[in-house]
C-alpha cells in the first residue's frame, strides 16, 4: 500500500469513528432533551370533557397514577379495536395491582355520548371514556398534539386519526407513545419503565 492509500485509510476510519461518536453522543444527550420537550407540550390545555364515570377530564386527570391516553371513535372498524385489545393484554400482562389508567378520548363527540363510550371500553380494566363539546374535544386534541379529521362515507362519514396510545407518568407528563401494534414486550417494558420512575 503507497503512502497515499494508508493515508486515506487512516482518515476514513478517523471518519467513522466520529460520525460513530457523534451518533453516540446525540442517543445519549440530545434524545433526551428531545423527550423532555415533548413531555412539557403534550397534554397540558385548557380542555374540559367528561368521562364515563361523571368525572370531569382536564390536564389534572393524569396526575397521580401512570396513564394511557388514547384517541379513537366508537365507529372505528379496526384501529381502536385492536388497541384496546392491546392495551386490555398489558393490563393483564402488568396485573391487578399495577395496571395504569386508560383513557378512551373520542374524536366523534358528534356520535360517541359519554353512555355509548361507557359501553365501548368497559372491558377493558381500568379504562374510561373521554367525551364532551365538539369545541372542547378539539382544545383535547390540539393539546395532545394528535392528527383527526372527519372523512365524507357514502351518506355518513368516518374519522381518520393518529394510532399511538400516548404514556403519561405519575406527573401527568408526557413519558413515551406506543406505536400502533408494538410488539408486546417492548410495550410493556416502556410501561414498566415509566413506572419505576
Amino acid at each position: 500500500m503507497t503512502f497515499q492509500r494508508k493515508h486515506y485509510a487512516i482518515l476514513g476510519l478517523w471518519v467513522i469513528a466520529m460520525l460513530a461518536l457523534g451518533l453516540f453522543v446525540w442517543a445519549r444527550f440530545a434524545q433526551p432533551t428531545y423527550q423532555n420537550a415533548m413531555a412539557d407540550v403534550i397534554g397540558p390545555g385548557d380542555y374540559e370533557l367528561v368521562t364515563t364515570g361523571g368525572e370531569s377530564f382536564t390536564q389534572d386527570s393524569l396526575k397521580g397514577r401512570p396513564s394511557a391516553v388514547f384517541f379513537g371513535f366508537t365507529h372505528c372498524p379496526d384501529v381502536c379495536p385492536t388497541s384496546l385489545g392491546d392495551i386490555a393484554t398489558w393490563q393483564e400482562e402488568l396485573g391487578p395491582d399495577n395496571q395504569i389508567r386508560v383513557f378512551f378520548i373520542t374524536v366523534d363527540p358528534e356520535r360517541d355520548t359519554v353512555e355509548s363510550l361507557k359501553d365501548y371500553v368497559e372491558w377493558v380494566p381500568d379504562a374510561v371514556g373521554v367525551s364532551g363539546s365538539p369545541e372542547e374535544v378539539e382544545k383535547a386534541v390540539k393539546a395532545f398534539k394528535i392528527y383527526a379529521r372527519k372523512v365524507p362515507q357514502d351518506d355518513s362519514y368516518t374519522m381518520d386519526h393518529s394510532s399511538n396510545v400516548l404514556l403519561f407518568d405519575a406527573n401527568g407528563r408526557f413519558f413515551e407513545p406506543v406505536g400502533y401494534q408494538e410488539a408486546f414486550d417492548r410495550a410493556i417494558a416502556k410501561i414498566r419503565r415509566m413506572q419505576r420512575g
